[in-house]
């Protein structure tokens, strides 16, 4: 995958039961080329208390992987686009290939 989708970036399922939907990229595996995207693949989780710092217990929903080939970054325009990259003063820049605007650097929390 080599940095071409990473953690923040804005993406669109193209594949898959969630189809469609948008989200922010919330991880990566890298070895298994799979990304985690807020509000796909929702899984439910039964915990008992005690478990996993949840002293109470319950039903935890958390995002599941699904494999990176099946998302795309959302262009300026909220369509999905491919992108490429190119050398700029040295430093390598993400491009949207329709558009040629820039890929927006994904905020760091």
């Amino acid at each position: 995958m080599g940095q071409r989708i990473r953690t923040g970036d804005t993406v669109h399922v193209v594949a898959g039961s969630d189809r469609g939907k948008q989200g922010k990229v919330l991880a990566i595996d890298t070895e298994r080329r799979r990304v985690r995207v807020q509000g796909v693949r929702v899984q439910k989780r039964h915990l008992k208390p005690g478990r996993r710092g949840a002293r109470t217990g319950g039903i935890i929903e958390q995002e599941g992987y699904i494999d990176a080939s099946n998302v795309m970054l959302v262009d300026t325009d909220g369509k999905p686009g491919r992108f490429r990259t190119e050398d700029r003063d040295g430093t390598r820049v993400r491009v949207f290939a329709r558009s040629g605007d820039d890929v927006p650097e994904p905020e760091r929390s």
